[in-house]
């Protein structure tokens, strides 16, 4: 990679004013031995030289769109300076030099190179004497060493501007894709809150004025169950409204596998025979995999209120050494409804919170020889640690 020029340099050849600049300075510096000095035999300057100086200067305002031609005509007029007599003894190398560095930046090397090889056999036909050759050669090579520099830094600098916006739009692409899963994860805790908690409160809403007559304390029961299942519906929507308004990062907690006694209580109110039961050594859960396991749950119990007609229901959690097993049992009818394996948002809720943590999730027939419906989530955990033997 090509070393990169000094900052000021480059902001320097890179300006829109910075041609004009250079061709007025390279004038000024090769009209100023015939301003200020003298001849030898006290005549004035031929006015060839003033010709000369200015056109080996003045043509480097066009160096960035005609770079070739540009070195061209400066080199003619430097070549012809000493065409007449008396005029200041000086090279005229400055335009040169400037007009090199335009075409070493700009020109593609099938030019370039061979204009460069001109211009270093040109000086060495064209000179007086060895030691002005040698000078010229070298002041040449520099040129063109900067020029190529400077390319290089313009190059390495589009590079660095085209990565930095690659990275820009990764960045915002990453985002979007951010925001539209944690919108996919809030609409299905919306929907997992909503289908539950209306879902528990329609079924005790029913039987309240059944039992009203016969079982006024079963009524109440039923109203009472109303009233704590919406209020808990409206706590979860407002944590989860929350997310959204969110500005300095807290967040209130969401329900966890540690949760789901007072879920099957809550369900239970509702007059489903609700049992938890957990076999194997319990352990830490990532809170991603404690809050699917909870919706897991949730959706499951919804469906068996929705549509199983059971009366019975279990949650089986078994702890394994390579993960949890969720199982929800019933014993209803075993018929699926419209939010089951058919395609509706239920099961596919239960199927993608358990896909989130790298598990899977199934749905269908009790397969214990039991009437009833089943819904059985593998969640995937890290190896217990074991102690090592002392």
């Amino acid at each position: 990679m090509s070393a990169p020029t000094a900052p000021w340099l480059d902001r320097l050849l890179s300006s829109p004013w910075s041609d004009v600049g250079l061709a007025v300075a390279a004038a000024i510096a090769q009209t100023a031995p015939l301003l200020f000095r003298h001849s030898d035999s006290g005549l004035p300057w031929h006015w060839w030289g003033y010709v000369a100086t200015v056109g080996a200067s003045l043509p480097l305002v066009a160096r960035r769109h005609r770079p070739v031609s540009v070195l061209l005509v400066c080199a003619v007029f430097s070549g012809l300076y000493d065409l007449a007599d008396p005029v200041a003894p000086q090279p005229l190398w400055y335009g040169v030099l400037i007009a090199l560095h335009g075409v070493a930046a700009t020109a593609p090397p099938r030019v370039r190179l061979p204009v460069f090889v001109v211009m270093c056999a040109g000086g060495l036909l064209t000179v007086g004497s060895p030691d002005t050759a040698t000078r010229g050669i070298v002041l040449y090579v520099a040129a063109y060493a900067l020029g190529r520099a400077t390319a290089g830094s313009r190059a390495q600098a589009a590079v660095l501007a085209e990565r930095a916006l690659r990275l820009e739009r990764e960045r915002r692409t990453h985002e979007e894709r951010a925001a539209e899963r944690e919108r996919a994860r809030i609409a299905r805790d919306m929907h997992d809150v909503l289908a539950h908690s209306i879902s528990l409160m329609i079924v005790q809403a029913e039987a309240g004025p059944v039992a009203l007559h016969t079982e006024p304390g079963r009524a109440a029961a039923a109203f009472g169950a109303i009233a704590r299942t919406g209020r808990d519906a409206l706590d979860q929507l407002r944590r989860m409204l929350a997310v959204l308004h969110d500005t300095d990062g807290t967040r209130a907690p969401q329900p966890t596998i540690h949760d789901l006694p007072a879920l099957a209580r809550q369900v239970a109110g509702a007059g489903l025979d609700v049992r938890l039961t957990t076999e194997g050594d319990p352990r830490p859960i990532p809170a991603d995999c404690g809050l699917a396991a909870y919706r897991i749950a949730q959706e499951a119990l919804t469906n068996v209120v929705k549509h199983a007609g059971a009366a019975h229901a279990e949650i089986r959690l078994r702890w394994h050494d390579d993960g949890l097993e969720i199982h929800v049992l019933d014993d209803g009818h075993g018929v699926p409804g419209p939010d089951l394996p058919s395609g509706g948002n239920g099961l596919i809720g239960v199927r993608e919170r358990a896909a989130a943590c790298g598990g899977t999730a199934t749905a269908g027939p009790r397969t214990d020889r039991h009437p009833g419906f089943e819904v059985r989530a593998l969640l995937p955990l890290p190896a217990p640690e074991r102690a090592v033997p002392a």
